[in-house]
């Protein structure tokens, strides 16, 4: 499985969806997902990825990690894991 599809994975189990529920433009509020949410779709990513997700769920936009939609997140994560290389 890709990077793309397994944070989607990660993002549907949050959402309580299904994987196809969930496109590239979702946005987390979209689908339903709380900050507890986030917190937790950030720690599932960090355990199946192996990387440390550069986040504060008290200044989300602070970070330089943007959550802002499911394909920031992904590009986030391949970014993690091409600089972890």
């Amino acid at each position: 499985m890709n990077i793309k599809d397994q944070v989607i994975s990660i993002i549907a189990d949050q959402a309580f969806l299904t994987p196809s529920d969930v496109t590239m433009n979702s946005t987390l509020e979209s689908l339903g997902i709380d900050s507890m949410g986030i917190v937790e779709s950030i720690f599932a990513i960090e355990e199946t990825f192996d990387v440390s997700v550069p986040f504060n769920a008290n200044q989300p936009d602070a970070t330089g990690f943007d959550i802002s939609s499911v394909a920031s997140i992904v590009a986030g994560v391949e970014r993690l894991r091409a600089e972890q290389a």
